[in-house]
């Protein structure tokens, strides 16, 4: 038990140390906002101090939080949904010169096309529930994870699958003991940019049709002129976006564990 503790305090500690320069620069920015706006007389609807968002987020945090879960679930699921397609396709890719031929050009090109322009075709097609968002995340997402995937698999050096083959390795062997821990790396990086990526996309599928969640919350504070509210939600993202990122990232460490921490 005291192991555990003094390993969890020394993670505590060298997390800390890790994000001090950031908290400080974030700090003194924060800083100068307060005192700049203050000094010029900003009026309050069109750029509130921080102070004024601390405030909104301490009255109205029953209101907000109840906004940021709903936008939690649409990112989670969403996200979900863009790893076990992405995940698959990307492998289907690989292992079929039919289906890269036939696949991998659509999705590069449906990439030019913005996804604020699909998430109103959604809607028009599922209704305003929960399934146009969550397709909405899953779509902005699918594509860092399908192409990470894509390049992971096709990292692996010849040589060393040529040598498996010599010892007598079967397809299973190779992909379970060869290209699966060496895609992996690739597989977390894409996870990293398609996690921040479902945050987006969470928000962009509630500005077109929503009756819930900050990206909602939002939209309805900005003809109000309650622009700290809408700062306020813009700071619940942040936070929802950083801690889902820093999952992926602990995900990783355990899962890839032979990765060294410097690469």
């Amino acid at each position: 038990m005291g192991h555990r503790i003094t390993k969890f305090n020394t993670n505590l500690k060298n997390i800390f140390v890790q994000w001090f320069p950031a908290l400080i620069l974030i700090f003194t920015l924060l800083v100068i906002w307060e005192i700049s706006c203050n000094l010029a007389d900003v009026p309050k609807w069109l750029l509130p101090v921080p102070t004024d968002i601390v405030v909104e987020l301490y009255e109205h945090w029953n209101l907000l939080l109840r906004h940021s879960f709903v936008t939690l679930y649409e990112i989670l699921i969403g996200f979900s949904f863009s790893i076990v397609s992405g995940i698959l396709i990307g492998g289907f890719i690989v292992y079929s010169k039919t289906l890269e031929k036939a696949l991998y050009p659509i999705i590069i090109s449906s990439q030019t096309i913005p996804i604020i322009a699909i998430a109103p075709i959604l809607l028009v097609w599922f209704g305003y529930g929960l399934l146009p968002k969550i397709l909405v995340v899953g779509l902005i997402a699918f594509f860092p994870i399908a192409v990470n995937t894509i390049d992971g698999l096709k990292s692996i050096d010849d040589d060393l699958v040529n040598m498996m083959k010599t010892l007598g390795a079967n397809k299973s062997q190779i992909f379970r003991k060869i290209q699966i821990p060496n895609s992996l790396p690739y597989i977390f990086t894409g996870l990293r940019i398609g996690m921040a990526a479902s945050v987006i996309g969470a928000v962009i599928s509630e500005w077109v049709g929503s009756s819930e969640g900050l990206g909602y919350l939002m939209i309805r504070s900005k003809p109000q002129f309650l622009t700290e509210r809408v700062f306020a939600a813009i700071f619940l993202l942040s936070i929802i976006g950083f801690f889902l990122f820093l999952l992926v990232n602990y995900c990783e460490r355990k899962i890839v564990y032979w990765k060294s921490p410097s690469e």
